[in-house]
């Protein structure tokens, strides 16, 4: 079986990892509102690959993740006066009823973002090691994307052409470049205490 390899720009033999084995991680939604038609093409052009590579007796952990906290919840939450985490809830659970709907059953895991918080802490810990991330007072802890050189090799970009605006990059105009995009975000002394587990974990910083 031969796929389309996006990083050499052409076909070659499938040859997972480990023998037969096959690990599949797809980007989830952000569920602050209702699935739409973009979600359900990706997830069920996903859901075929996993099914079909089952089908050729792949063994196939298939793992997707859910962002159940983001500035976007925070938002939709603040206009319909609810608790950010029970508006997250309400769509996270709309999504997998879409997704059952449309037959898509290949799933293995799914992981809400907020179920992950001391993993997060830690990864973001590391990059802050090793100068690869940086603290903006009052904001928070943003990857600098000139330490990682190898950026952008599967879509062509570079960290030269991220300075083009990106409607998905946070803005700040105290970021050190551009495309730099926010690994942590502090809350706002307006926002309320949103009620998720583990979200007293904090990032501590070196200077």
């Amino acid at each position: 079986m031969k796929i389309y390899n996006t990083l050499i720009r052409q076909k070659e033999e499938f040859e997972p990892s480990g023998h037969k084995k096959v690990r599949m991680f797809v980007c989830g939604p952000t569920v602050y509102d209702y699935s739409h038609i973009g979600h359900a093409r990706t997830y069920v052009v996903f859901d075929v690959v996993a099914k079909y590579l089952r089908y050729r007796d792949y063994e196939v952990f298939y793992l997707q993740n859910i962002t159940d906290i983001d500035d976007k919840i925070i938002e939709r939450a603040k206009q319909k006066m609810i608790n950010p985490a029970d508006l997250a809830l309400e769509y996270k659970e709309a999504y997998y009823e879409d997704m059952k709907s449309l037959g898509i059953t290949s799933v293995s895991e799914y992981a809400p973002a907020t179920q992950y918080i001391p993993e997060i802490v830690s990864q973001v810990k590391r990059l802050l090691e090793k100068n690869i991330a940086y603290l903006i007072e009052d904001d928070g802890y943003y990857f600098d994307l000139t330490k990682f050189p190898d950026y952008g090799k599967l879509s062509l970009r570079t960290t030269q052409s991220a300075e083009d605006a990106i409607s998905r990059i946070d803005e700040s105009i105290k970021k050190r470049n551009r495309g730099d995009f926010a690994l942590w975000k502090f809350s706002k002394p307006e926002e309320p205490n949103i009620s998720v587990p583990n979200m007293t974990c904090t990032v501590e910083h070196k200077t």
